[in-house]
């Protein structure tokens, strides 16, 4: 087991001084004693032992791995901190996804959906003001509600016989509408046919 950790770790410490942009993220000259890097390590190795929430990965390290992290944070500093890695999370999926042999055809047809992440639903949903700087109110066809919240974005490859292959993902405002989303999140969409999602 410590051989994977240890794996999982040096993985994270090449991706990080392959891609610049994850260094130049930060804005300010705060340098963590508890690495961006170790975070990564103990969220992603976490997951692989089969802890799915913040907490339960803090107090599974807390209790078998503390001499390996002896500059871990305080469980609210670290939960902060995960929120922040988005980039790195997604680097590093995109480079898992090459290296464990991933191929999608140059031709391959695109899966596109959206779903909706309701953080207030109903009468609460013009009156709630939680996540103001990203969420907004939009209507669910689907349920037929109005919501506050944010959208789910997702473009994926079909592969035949298998699970498609995720290649591109982001959140919006709950009142963006699906395609212009998405053509941001691709501007190449246009040569695609889209099926719109109903939310």
């Amino acid at each position: 087991m410590e051989t994977k950790l240890i794996e999982l770790y040096l993985l994270i410490c090449r991706l990080y001084d392959n891609e610049p942009v994850l260094k130049q993220q930060r804005l300010s000259n705060f340098s963590p004693r508890f690495s961006d890097e170790e975070l990564l390590t103990m969220y992603l190795f976490g997951h692989l032992q089969g802890h799915t929430t913040h907490r339960r990965i803090y107090d599974y390290f807390v209790n078998h791995w503390r001499e390996w992290f002896p500059l871990l944070p305080s469980y609210q500093a670290l939960n902060r901190r995960v929120n922040e890695l988005l980039p790195a999370f997604e680097l590093l999926i995109r480079e898992q996804l090459t290296l464990g042999g991933a191929h999608i055809e140059a031709g391959a047809d695109r899966l596109i959906d959206s779903l909706p992440v309701m953080l207030a639903v109903g009468t609460r949903a013009n009156r709630a003001r939680v996540a103001s700087e990203v969420a907004d109110t939009g209507f669910c066809a689907t349920k037929q509600l109005y919501y506050r919240g944010v959208k789910l974005h997702l473009i994926a490859a079909r592969r035949p016989h298998r699970l498609p292959l995720p290649e591109r993902f982001a959140l919006t405002r709950a009142s963006q509408h699906d395609l212009a989303a998405l053509r941001e999140l691709n501007p190449r969409l246009g040569s695609y046919a889209l099926r719109q999602s109903r939310c």
